[in-house]
């Protein structure tokens, strides 16, 4: 039986320029405020379903928990998103690399409906070193935050991309686990890293695992592949290919954005 999950099947990305604290950051604020509202009026006018926002100017990104400073910009850049697109157009958080606190909590004060989580079970070894998830954690802490109500749900990443498993699992069990046992409400399958193709064997493999699981596919979605990935999986999560050109660091292009659309409608 299908799992419902009140998400849209095409979710764009507002890729944040570096907040300040990070190593890149341009001094300017203001600047990174309005290159946010710019891609996520582009995603709005071209007919994105919905949207999440990410820290992703930020590199090196933190193993742990980020500063202060970081969960303060976000919350100001997903304020004036938030502006830009109504409330009818579902927002998530992804704080990299891997603050699940810190997402719940721009749920709470600053309109997200829902967060992704890079590593909610298991462990991997990133390019930030051993990252662990802390499901326990981010399940309590969010029953704590929202109660037993209308909760945020969580899109959590299998095999996430740039990084390792540190255990010997097939994606198919570490999916289940973290569906089944971490209580993640949807699942991401990516390729190796941002932009990549994802492996259609390790999306066949957590299907046949979890034939009625809610499963976006996190990089590498084109036009081109998009019938046979949409097989198989319940939406996409679009960052790259929105760009001018394909071109990661240009800005989200509105006539893409509606070529898009039209792949998921």
């Amino acid at each position: 039986m299908q799992r419902s999950l009140p998400l849209p099947r095409f979710l764009g990305v507002v890729h944040l320029l570096p907040l300040p604290g990070s190593p890149r950051f341009c001094g300017d604020l203001g600047a990174v405020l309005s290159a946010a509202c710019r891609d996520a009026e582009a995603l709005y006018e071209g007919g994105v379903g919905g949207l999440i926002v990410e820290n992703f100017g930020d590199a090196p990104f933190r193993p742990g928990p980020v500063d202060p400073e970081t969960v303060a910009a976000m919350a100001v850049a997903m304020t004036r998103v938030r502006a830009v697109v109504g409330d009818d157009v579902p927002m998530g958080a992804n704080v990299l690399r891997n603050d699940a606190r810190a997402a719940l909590g721009l749920c709470a004060a600053a309109g997200a409906d829902f967060l992704r989580i890079n590593v909610h079970t298991g462990a991997a070894v990133c390019d930030q070193g051993p990252i662990v998830g802390r499901a326990d954690e981010t399940l309590r802490t969010r029953r704590e935050l929202f109660g037993t109500g209308a909760v945020p749900p969580i899109l959590a990443d299998v095999h996430v991309k740039h990084a390792s498993p540190m255990g010997r699992e097939s994606i198919g069990v570490a999916a289940a686990d973290t569906l089944l046992r971490g209580l993640a409400d949807g699942l991401v399958v990516s390729g190796t890293g941002t932009g990549a193709g994802v492996d259609l064997a390790d999306l066949r493999e957590v299907r046949e695992v979890l034939p009625g699981a809610p499963v976006w596919i996190g990089s590498g979605w084109t036009p081109e592949r998009s019938a046979e990935l949409l097989e198989l999986a319940d939406g996409a999560i679009v960052g790259t290919w929105l760009k001018a050109d394909g071109q990661l660091a240009a800005p989200v292009d509105p006539e893409r954005v509606r070529r898009a659309a039209g792949c998921f409608a």
